[in-house]
């Protein structure tokens, strides 16, 4: 299943080129991912995933340019991968219906008590299978 967030885009998300500039969209991924694992959780009073996560790895693939537009973008976010210690989430960008952008970050838990990766909990576990297009391993 995937959760939708509409993104709003900045005049200054545009590069020298008149489009959103390729760095921006991994702002816009992290914006989904907030809006799911922080905002979306907390409705369902879940706050484990805001004990902390941490990017260990980014893929971005570029479609079509985008440029700016009042109208939001439409970010769908889902998860896959969903292990001890790690998961992936995925994003497709639509600009007015269109896919712009697609890409993947691979998260870890992690502790900032004692600085050190941790494993998910049940609850965390269960909530990302929630949003995943594959079964929770």
């Amino acid at each position: 299943m995937r959760y939708t967030v509409q993104v709003p885009m900045r005049w200054s998300d545009m590069d020298a080129y008149g489009h959103v500039n390729n760095v921006v969209h991994l702002q816009y991924f992290e914006m989904a991912r907030v809006a799911l694992f922080f905002e979306r959780a907390s409705l369902e009073e879940r706050t484990g995933l805001r004990r902390g996560t941490v990017v260990a790895a980014h893929d971005v693939q570029y479609k079509l340019p985008v440029v700016y537009s009042a109208r939001p973008l439409d970010v769908q976010i889902w998860v896959s991968g969903v292990r001890a210690a790690a998961f992936t989430c995925h994003y497709e960008v639509f600009d007015h219906e269109r896919l712009a952008v697609t890409g993947s970050t691979l998260l870890v838990p992690f502790d900032f008590t004692i600085d050190r990766p941790r494993r998910l909990t049940p609850d965390e576990r269960e909530f990302l299978g929630r949003w995943a297009d594959e079964p929770a391993a």
